[in-house]
């Protein structure tokens, strides 16, 4: 029976290996050992210092045994939200350059207003065209006109940024003006406007004397489009300096950009020093072969008077437009007669002495300015043409018919 049972066993064990055993399509699950199925370490039973049972691995209540609240209770973490992140430092990058250079510029003088700290110390401004009658010209240069028709005899001109104040209402489409030095007449009433912030010193770095016979105002300091052609004698005054270029305040809040070539770099409340006559004499012949116009002051029409006004201006001497007032200014010049032939000794006659001359028609004593001319170089004068329609240089001698209509000789300048 015993035999028969350890039969029985054997067999048993191995009745199924004859056997095809069934296609399974799915695997067998596989057992998951949970955390909550405490492991027993035997290096661990020795540690009496670990409360509770010892059991490494145990589950515990994060909240119930060591009070952590929910958020800190759980390892899952939220999605990092980079864009906000960088939202937020570039906000507060804006907020602190516009803290550095906008506002603490704005608010700190106010708290030192009155100190003597230098860097908070508020220049004095002292504004000189505050009245309402005050005008700047805003035209390259302007005529101005005894009466409000432009058919009408030319005073003089006015140039651009030039201040002037209105005496007179409206007629004609002209205004009444009067000059800052005093010449009055009739220009257009739209070649001025009332914003006066170009022209006042205090407000401005630099102040600018165009010396060359004709400067452009352009857009950008390179490659900028025309905005303006000024002429010589233009006042403008500038903000910023950079190399070769200045940007010059313009009427009516605008701003331009201008070569430093050709122009005179001053303080704002500073005047050209005076200098030797051959600067002057230099200026003068840059107006050669110009067209000449009736008291015209720039290089599309002038006069002499006008040439001799704007090159006294830019070379340090403070001279007036009108040929009669003119023939006041500087030392006069005695003329010298050569003892033998009784002729006038034309030596004498330096380059920059100016010339007024009687009517080539006139009796003999009269004394009536007719024209003036500029000594350039012994025996060369700067004049109208006889056609009067341009001026140009003329050579003379002691023999001429000049030197018999010569009425009084002026020295602005000093020779060297």
């Amino acid at each position: 029976m015993k035999k028969n049972n350890q039969k029985q066993e054997k067999k048993g064990l191995f009745a199924g290996l004859g056997k095809k055993r069934p296609i399974i399509d799915e695997p067998a699950p596989k057992k998951v050992r949970h955390i909550e199925s405490p492991v027993k370490l035997p290096f661990l039973n020795d540690v009496d210092e670990i409360p509770g049972d010892n059991e490494y691995g145990r589950a515990e209540d994060m909240q119930g045994e060591w009070g952590l609240p929910p958020s800190e209770a759980t390892l899952k973490q939220k999605r990092k939200r980079h864009f906000l992140a960088f939202g937020i430092a570039a906000a507060s990058f804006v907020l602190i350059m516009a803290g550095v250079f906008y506002i603490l510029p704005r608010i700190l003088p106010g708290f030192f207003a009155g100190t003597n700290i230098e860097l908070f110390v508020q220049p004095e401004v002292n504004l000189e065209y505050e009245d309402d009658s005050y005008r700047v010209v805003i035209e390259s240069s302007v005529s101005m006109m005894t009466e409000p028709d432009p058919s009408s005899t030319r005073i003089t001109e006015v140039l651009y940024n030039e201040p002037v104040m209105v005496t007179g209402q409206s007629e004609n489409g002209y205004v009444l003006i009067t000059t800052m030095d005093g010449i009055e007449g009739y220009v257009p009433e739209k070649s001025l406007t009332a914003n006066m912030e170009s022209v006042e010193p205090d407000l401005h770095e630099y102040k600018l004397v165009v010396s060359d016979p004709s400067k452009n105002i352009m857009t950008h300091a390179s490659n900028g489009t025309l905005m303006m052609r000024v002429e010589m004698n233009t006042v403008l005054y500038a903000d910023l300096k950079r190399e070769g270029v200045y940007q010059v305040s313009l009427p009516n809040g605008e701003s331009g950009w201008i070569g430093s070539s050709g122009v005179i770099e001053l303080g704002t409340r500073e005047e050209i020093q005076e200098v030797s006559s051959r600067y002057f004499v230099s200026s003068i012949l840059t107006f050669i072969n110009a067209k000449y116009m009736e008291n015209g002051l720039t290089m599309y029409g002038v006069s002499v008077n006008g040439a001799v006004y704007v090159c006294s201006e830019i070379n340090g001497i403070d001279m007036p437009r009108t040929m009669e007032e003119q023939a006041q200014m500087g030392m006069e010049v005695e003329l010298n007669y050569d003892a033998v032939t009784g002729e006038v000794i034309i030596e004498d006659i330096l380059p920059g002495d100016i010339l007024f001359l009687s009517s080539p028609s006139a009796e003999p004593g009269d004394d009536t300015i007719y024209e003036m001319a500029v000594c350039t170089d012994t025996g060369t004068l700067f004049m109208i043409s006889p056609a009067r329609t341009t001026v140009r240089l003329k050579t003379f001698t002691a023999g001429d018919d000049i030197c018999d209509r010569i009425i009084t000789i002026r020295r602005i300048f000093t020779s060297e």
